[in-house]
C-alpha cells in the first residue's frame, strides 16, 4: 500500500501570479513597441533619433504641411490622406478627380501648397490621367477645407499621351512666382530631345496655368511654350535652395547615371544623347558618350544607381551641423543620402538609415525644423528625424 500526499493549489495565489505576469508582459510589450517606434542612430556629426509618426500608408509618394500639426500625404493608388497630430485620419480627403492608378509608376504623385495657402487654401497635385491614346501627367489645383477639396481645376495636361506605365516624373515646386513641374520621358527616349513634346522636360507655368511670357522657347516655332528645360529622363526630385535662390533637381538614370543638376533656364540635360548609364540588358553605354557640346553636365552622378526620389535642402536650427546639406531619398539602397556642397560642388556624401526602414520616397523639412521621411511600401510610414537629447 502506497501513500500519496497531494497538495491542493492555492488558487488565489495562482490568480495573483497570472495577473502579475500579464501586467509585466504588457509593460514589456509597451517597451518593445516603443523601442520599435523610436530608434537612435549615429551619424558623422553625432546621434539622431528617428520616430515613427504613423504607419498604414499605401505606397505614399509625397507630403505637404498644411499646419504645424497637419500633413497631407498622397498615396499612389489615388488617395489623399491627412495625418493630424500624429494620427492617420481614417477617411481620405474627398473631391479628387479621376486618377489613373494601375499598379505601375502612375497614380497620385506630388503635392504642393500655393504660396498664399494660408489665405486661399489652394493645393496643387500631380497625377496620372487617362486620355486619348493613353495616359499622361496632369496638374490640378483645388481649395482644401473640411477634409475635402472643392473647385478642383486641371491647370496643365502633358501631351502626347502614352500607353507606357513608367517615367511620369511629376515633382512640383512653387518658386519665384511660378510653378515648376518635372515630366519623365514616359519610356520613349527621343521625346526628351523634342521641344514639341512635353515628356522628358521641366515645365514652368504661372500658378493658374498660364504661360510666362519669358519662358525660353515661347517664340520658337514648333516648341511647346511651357517647356523650361529638356533632355530629362525621369526627374523625381525638385527643390529650392532658399539661401542661394537656385533650383536643384535630380533624375533617374538607366543602369547607372542618376544625376543631380542645377536648373538652368533653357538648358538641355542631354538624355538620351549623353548619359553616364548603361543599357539595362546589354554591357553598352546609352547614347553617344558622356559629353557633347550644348548639353549640360551633371553636378554629381551615381553609378551604380541609387534610384533617387524626393529632395530638400536643410536650413533649420535643430541640426546645426546639417545646415545647407541636401537630403535625397534612395529607393534602391533604402537610405537617406546627405550631400554637403561647397561652391556648387558635392564635397561629402553620407548615407543614413541604410536598410533600416525600406525604400525612401520623399523627404521634407517640417515647420518644427525636423526632417520628415516617407517610406514607399504597402504599409508605408511617415518618419520624423530629430536630434537625440
Amino acid at each position: 500500500m502506497s501513500i500519496r500526499f497531494e497538495r491542493r493549489p492555492d488558487w488565489k495565489l495562482v490568480s495573483r501570479l497570472c495577473i502579475l505576469i500579464f501586467a509585466v508582459s504588457m509593460c514589456f510589450g509597451s517597451i518593445v513597441a516603443g523601442a520599435s517606434e523610436r530608434q537612435v542612430f549615429q551619424g558623422v556629426h553625432g546621434a539622431f533619433t528617428v520616430e515613427t509618426v504613423t504607419a498604414g500608408l499605401n505606397h505614399p509618394w509625397a507630403m505637404a504641411f498644411v499646419s504645424e500639426h497637419e500633413i497631407l500625404i498622397t498615396e499612389r493608388d489615388g488617395a489623399l490622406r491627412l495625418v493630424k497630430a500624429g494620427d492617420l485620419v481614417k477617411q481620405p480627403i474627398k473631391g479628387l478627380p479621376e486618377i489613373s492608378a494601375e499598379n505601375d509608376q502612375g497614380g497620385l504623385l506630388d503635392i504642393a501648397l500655393d504660396p498664399r495657402f494660408r489665405i486661399n487654401r489652394r493645393v496643387c497635385f500631380s497625377y496620372a490621367a487617362a486620355g486619348d491614346n493613353g495616359r499622361g501627367t496632369n496638374i490640378a489645383c483645388g481649395h482644401y477645407r473640411d477634409n475635402a477639396l472643392d473647385d478642383v481645376q486641371v491647370i496643365f495636361s502633358a501631351a502626347p499621351k502614352h500607353q507606357s506605365g513608367r517615367h511620369f516624373g511629376s515633382r512640383l515646386l512653387f518658386a519665384d512666382g511660378f510653378l515648376y513641374a518635372t515630366l519623365g520621358d514616359r519610356g520613349v527616349r527621343p521625346q526628351a530631345q523634342d521641344l514639341g513634346s512635353h515628356p522628358g522636360s521641366v515645365i514652368r507655368i504661372l500658378p493658374d496655368g498660364r504661360i510666362p511670357e519669358d519662358n525660353p522657347f515661347i517664340n520658337r516655332p514648333g516648341a511647346l511654350p511651357e517647356i523650361y528645360t529638356f533632355g530629362n529622363r525621369n526627374p523625381q526630385g525638385l527643390t529650392l535652395n532658399s539661401v542661394t535662390g537656385e533650383i536643384w533637381m535630380h533624375e533617374h538614370g538607366p543602369r547607372g547615371g542618376d544625376e543631380l543638376n542645377r536648373m538652368i533656364k533653357g538648358a538641355n540635360y542631354g538624355w538620351p544623347v549623353i548619359s553616364y548609364g548603361k543599357e539595362y540588358f546589354l554591357p553598352k553605354a546609352v547614347g553617344q558618350g558622356t559629353h557633347q557640346a550644348g548639353m549640360q553636365q551633371p553636378v554629381h552622378y551615381w553609378t551604380p544607381s541609387i534610384a533617387p526620389s524626393g529632395m530638400t535642402f536643410y536650413h533649420g536650427t535643430k541640426f546645426p551641423a546639417w545646415r545647407n546639406s541636401l537630403f535625397i531619398g534612395s529607393l534602391k539602397f533604402q537610405e537617406l543620402v546627405r550631400l554637403e556642397l561647397k561652391n556648387g560642388v558635392v564635397v561629402t556624401e553620407e548615407k543614413l538609415l541604410s536598410q533600416q526602414y525600406g525604400r525612401i520616397r520623399d523627404v521634407r523639412v517640417g515647420p518644427d525644423d525636423a526632417l520628415y521621411v516617407l517610406t514607399d511600401a504597402k504599409n508605408g510610414k511617415l518618419l520624423k528625424i530629430m536630434p537625440t537629447p
